[in-house]
């Protein structure tokens, strides 16, 4: 790979990187642009993966995070994962979007409150950041990378996002969502520098699109799913 990786993120003390998420394998890119950038990639990772015997002792034992799906308990383990980070000094990448983004264009759609919650819960600094080109190497869906030499991928991470005013507020919905939508838009922004494009005016939403959060359309069965659109 051919890397561009703009920004930087803070020498020491807790963070949050919060990316864009194009293909299945951002992940591996991600970790790699923050060790670039100087700090240990950690990332969020489902509670019931630290349950599984030997993957749940290697997760602890490599500073990965747990995060719950039920909403008391990602409360809880906002608080606790924010807690980590402060005590400890550690970043986490957190990714808004939850999922793949549905968005035809691989414009970032409707984040959800994971990034904020955790950044409220301890005044933590969530750096948004854009990603471009893994889509290049391993498409939206595809099971097999694309073959080629060096290709290029751009990483530009942004200024904190400005939370202040909603500062003490990580219980209330209106906050979370106003949160969320702000870190959503400096991802937006940065990915429309990358792409020397305009994103699209309001955020993908795959609700209003026949799709629910993880690609699958109400009348599916058996685990299929179906695209709205082409990358």
């Amino acid at each position: 790979m051919r890397w561009e990786i703009k920004g930087k993120l803070p020498e020491r003390g807790a963070f949050i990187v919060a990316p864009n998420h194009t293909s299945e394998i951002d992940p591996l890119i991600m970790g790699m642009a923050v060790w670039k950038l100087g700090r240990a990639p950690r990332f969020m990772a489902a509670d019931r993966l630290f349950r599984v015997k030997g993957l749940g002792w290697i997760l602890r034992k490599s500073g990965q995070i747990p995060v719950s799906r039920d909403v008391r308990g990602a409360n809880q383990a906002a608080i606790a994962s924010a807690q980590q980070l402060v005590r400890l000094g550690q970043g986490v990448i957190i990714y808004p979007e939850g999922t793949l983004t549905r968005e035809p264009n691989l414009w970032p759609m409707r984040g959800k409150n994971g990034a904020a919650r955790v950044a409220l819960s301890a005044d933590i600094p969530v750096y948004p950041t854009a990603i471009w080109g893994a889509q290049n190497i391993l498409p939206r869906y595809a099971k097999k990378p694309t073959l080629g030499w060096r290709k290029k991928i751009t990483v530009h991470v942004g200024e904190p996002v400005s939370l202040g005013e909603f500062s003490g507020r990580m219980h209330s919905a209106s906050a979370m969502k106003g949160a969320t939508e702000l870190i959503m838009h400096d991802i937006t922004g940065l990915l429309e520098g990358i792409r020397g494009e305009v994103a699209p005016a309001e955020l993908y939403d795959p609700a209003k699109h026949g799709q629910t959060e993880h690609g699958k359309f109400p009348q599916d069965r058996g685990g299929s799913s179906r695209e709205s659109g082409g990358a």
